[in-house]
């Protein structure tokens, strides 16, 4: 927990308010031993997409640990610490080999595992190899990416398989994962994903304030509600637009995986349930760095397209645009990496009604901290195999108008709520 900066309520008062609180170390620092680093570890995370493991390693920092992921040129893939532990040298100017990685320094092989298969240049009779380990982390491909296990081994949960990217119950669903979906946020993670329960910024951010980047309906400042799933949380975003109300849900998927429906949605025509159109993983690189995977799906006609739909890139990185345009349509890049020195400091902030969410959120990263702590699982962790139910969705169902503004506010919020307690109850299945 933090402590609060003086409450200003005078103008001029900056002088008053130059003590800067210190981070929420607890959430925020994800190296190994950390609270917040140990309870990340317990899920399963992605390092990089499974494209950029080339003829080459590649060198990776991933919660504050220098690694080296390759695959070998038997078509097996390996997650290592960094430095060899014969003398130190880096993985990353390794080769590549039948069956694992070989240092250039002096040439020790280690697999995947981290076994050491072969020390040139010892004894013959050297037991040496046979009595050392390299560090590694299990791995396994999945929708184009490579995630790792970085937790204790006798914690391993099994990999969970989101409906949404299996295409679960949805005909033609289909997926992609590429270098394009992976952009680096210069910030703590933690405020990448609080984000993802903050619907009232899609209305100010990315369409009154900064000019639409979406559709114009996005500007109709919604009715919110937050609600609990097993996996962590849903935000419900129900608007008003002619005849209609149009209710949106993202996911916050614990640890750090958010869901994201179309941006394409004007919530003109009526439809049930249509599932998410982005899901992302929020990956600490370290306490002040965060990289973005992100897995794209496509309808089939979005996939039959000679030039297919990307992954969103706009207003995810500073690249192709200038500071100054940037100043002019600022987006996601420039709202996240520009919060108190790219680490949020809780105390200076002051949480208003639209921040239920990120208060909800931010309660259910510190209980599952927490649990860790005390030897416990956090209760949105996974622990059975098969199809894992998630909730993001666009829906658009026809409701009159009420009489009076008031009444019919409350009556949009009332379907947004229905509507999302229906779904997390009796998830669709859309066969």
């Amino acid at each position: 927990m933090t402590t609060r900066a003086p409450f200003l309520n005078t103008p001029f008062g900056a002088y008053y308010h130059r003590d800067v609180p210190h981070e929420d170390t607890e959430m925020t620092h994800v190296g190994p031993g950390t609270p917040g680093g140990e309870y990340l570890r317990r899920f399963w995370q992605p390092v990089c997409a499974s494209e950029e493991l080339t003829n080459f390693p590649l060198a990776l920092k991933i919660m504050d640990e220098e690694l080296v992921a390759f695959r070998d040129l038997n078509g097996r893939t390996g997650l290592v610490e960094m430095h060899c532990p014969h003398r130190g040298t880096s993985l990353e100017f390794g080769l590549i080999s039948e069956q694992g990685i070989r240092c250039c320094y002096h040439g020790w092989l280690m697999d995947v595992d981290g076994r050491i298969l072969e020390t040139p240049g010892e004894p013959p009779d050297s037991t040496l190899k046979d009595r050392l380990c390299h560090g590694a982390y299990p791995v396994l491909e999945h929708k184009g990416l490579v995630f790792a296990y970085m937790g204790p081994a006798d914690k391993k949960p099994p990999f969970p398989l989101y409906d949404s990217l299996v295409g679960e119950g949805q005909p033609g669903y289909r997926q992609s994962s590429v270098t394009g979906g992976k952009h680096f946020m210069p910030c703590n993670w933690l405020q990448i994903k609080e984000n993802s329960m903050d619907p009232a910024h899609t209305a100010f951010l990315h369409t009154i304030v900064s000019g639409r980047q979406f559709t114009d309906e996005f500007g109709i400042i919604p009715e919110l509600d937050f609600l609990e799933t097993p996996l962590g949380l849903v935000y419900v975003a129900s608007r008003r637009v002619g005849e209609n109300v149009w209710v949106r849900m993202n996911d916050f998927m614990a640890p750090n995986v958010h869901q994201v429906p179309s941006n394409s949605e004007d919530g003109k025509s009526e439809h049930p349930f249509l599932r998410p159109w982005l899901t992302q993983w929020s990956v600490p690189v370290d306490n002040y760095n965060t990289v973005n995977l992100r897995v794209r799906h496509y309808t089939d006609e979005e996939w039959a397209r000679p030039q297919r739909p990307p992954v969103l890139t706009f207003g995810q990185s500073e690249e192709n645009r200038t500071y100054e345009e940037r100043q002019r349509m600022p987006s996601d890049f420039d709202a996240f990496t520009s919060i108190f020195w790219r680490m949020s400091r809780h105390g200076l902030e002051h949480l208003a009604t639209t921040d239920r969410g990120v208060i909800m959120m931010r309660n259910l990263v510190r209980q599952g901290i927490r649990a860790v702590q005390e030897g416990r699982d956090p209760k949105e962790l996974v622990r059975t195999n098969g199809v894992v139910r998630t909730y993001a969705n666009d829906t658009v169902v026809r409701v009159p108008r009420a009489s009076t503004e008031e009444a019919d506010a409350e009556l949009v919020r009332e379907t947004g709520r229905r509507v999302a307690q229906e779904y997390i109850d009796n998830p669709p299945t859309l066969e």
